[in-house]
């Protein structure tokens, strides 16, 4: 069984329409306990990385995830959930949840700092579909996707890994941009999976494959 992680961050309708596409069943909730036997965690979110925290901490989620990572079992993070799962965001200057060492950043700041002359040509947020290349070996959550395949992003911040070999696979918008980041029990995605046509949902496949029948 799946839980889904229910903190007022947005996108959690299309979460849900993606896993009931494939006949993954879920648990949808605001409350840890009920989710506590799931046997993986997808944490979405849209938005604000200060309000995202502020809502973790509320709902005592904060704690949760940091408990489910220490676990072993899966989790995966999309979009604002695969940034706050990092230590530092400069989005409201916030701590976040520090299961993977890093920083989250602005593009604006990391073209100036690459001497990306952008022309105007690139705006933020990167928004729209962008194609993958795969590093470090990739991750098992991409089997069955051919390399280069396009998934849409919608995002300002940028992951900032303090080890880049937990890098599976970049989007180039600019500079190199992770898109998926896995270290051990955890793999969270940059862009929408749920989003991204039938790549995406075979991510999801892949993610939920021991509840599949078929």
């Amino acid at each position: 069984m799946t839980g889904i992680v229910d903190y007022n961050a947005g996108n959690i309708t299309s979460v849900e329409r993606a896993l009931n596409s494939i006949g993954a069943p879920y648990v949808l909730s605001k409350n840890p306990e009920d989710l506590k036997n799931c046997d993986r965690i997808i944490f979405p979110g849209v938005g604000d990385a200060a309000f995202a925290m502020e809502q973790l901490k509320k709902t005592g989620f904060d704690d949760f995830l940091k408990n489910w990572a220490k676990s072993g079992k899966k989790l995966a993070g999309i979009c604002l959930g695969s940034q706050i799962v990092f230590d530092f965001s400069e989005e409201g200057n916030i701590p976040c949840l520090g299961l993977i060492p890093g920083k989250i950043r602005h593009f604006t700041e990391l073209w100036k700092e690459a001497d990306v002359n952008t022309c105007g040509e690139l705006k933020s947020p990167h928004m729209g579909w962008s194609d993958l290349t795969y590093t470090n070996g990739g991750t098992k959550l991409l089997d069955g996707i051919p390399e280069h395949s396009d998934f849409y992003f919608v995002h300002s911040y940028v992951i900032c890994p303090e080890d880049r070999t937990v890098i599976k696979a970049t989007a180039d918008y600019g500079i190199e941009v992770p898109a998926v980041i896995e270290k051990d029990n955890i793999t969270v995605f940059q862009f929408h999976p749920e989003k991204s046509g039938k790549w995406g949902l075979q991510i999801l496949k892949n993610f939920v494959k021991e509840d599949l029948t078929c």
